[in-house]
């Protein structure tokens, strides 16, 4: 009877962990279909209403994301902002959500603390994008933008890339840097129990985490606010800038980079006046 008391004892457990696994598992599938959706809805947006095989989205609506912000609805662009933010960003969210969950499997919180931690993170990313529909309007209705986002002033390129540069030396790019480098040590100083908690720890984590890209989110004006080899290596260079070993050997070389280059655009500005 003992033993088979301890066989069934046994089987329990495997089943709970093999349940604890599919669940876990699930919301990773479902985190990074959010990107993979961002961005297909990128792709579709460059792509065009005509070659987009978008279902039953309207193609009126894909073609108002393609055309240039003073002939677009602010909403429209507020979507695009957001699609290119989930695109770019939510892949950067992957440490600290990865040590969130480490930290979960201690009972300290459950499943929906994970999507309310991306819920929070997610709502500053938002704003953001509001921002970013914001300035590209009044780019483009100044006149300095081309259809696709990217500046056709040298002085704004130069502008852009000199500050983007700049603030790679700023002590709140490395404040914001350093929480974002070390989440394990975040959420050791921020952690409560609870969903609301989470939620708020999200925030906390989103709004370091603009503090740290913002700059570089506004070069978009530079190489295209829809220009996918732009995202893409953009993308890539902020995952890997948030890697404690990868990204301090990152940070202050692609500032003088980009002091150089908009130095060099200036430059030029300045000598065809």
């Amino acid at each position: 009877m003992a033993a088979r008391g301890e066989h069934v004892s046994t089987q329990t457990g495997n089943t709970r962990k093999l349940l604890a696994w599919n669940r876990e598992a699930l919301m990773w599938i479902a985190f990074y279909g959010l990107i993979l959706l961002a961005w297909a809805g990128i792709f579709a947006m460059t792509r065009g209403a005509a070659n987009a095989n978008l279902g039953a989205m309207p193609a009126e609506f894909w073609a108002s994301l393609c055309i240039a912000a003073e002939q677009a609805n602010f909403p429209a662009l507020v979507v695009m902002w957001t699609l290119m933010s989930g695109a770019m960003m939510l892949p950067t969210f992957v440490p600290a959500l990865r040590t969130f969950r480490d930290i979960s499997t201690t009972g300290a919180s459950d499943l929906s603390g994970a999507f309310a931690l991306v819920a929070g993170y997610g709502s500053v990313w938002l704003g953001a994008s509001v921002l970013g529909a914001g300035a590209q309007m009044a780019l483009s209705g100044a006149g300095v933008l081309s259809p696709f986002g990217a500046s056709i002033s040298d002085f704004l390129t130069a502008f852009l890339l000199l500050g983007a540069g700049a603030y790679q030396f700023s002590k709140l790019k490395e404040a914001c840097l350093a929480k974002c480098r070390m989440p394990l040590v975040f959420f050791m100083e921020h952690w409560k129990p609870g969903n609301t908690h989470a939620w708020g720890m999200g925030l906390k984590l989103g709004v370091l985490c603009f503090g740290c890209c913002w700059a570089l989110m506004a070069l978009g004006f530079v190489g295209g606010t829809m220009n996918l080899l732009w995202m893409g290596a953009a993308t890539l260079f902020m995952v890997m800038e948030k890697l404690p070993d990868i990204g301090r050997w990152l940070t202050r070389p692609a500032g003088f980079a980009m002091i150089l280059a908009g130095g060099a655009v200036l430059l030029r500005a300045l000598l065809t006046l």
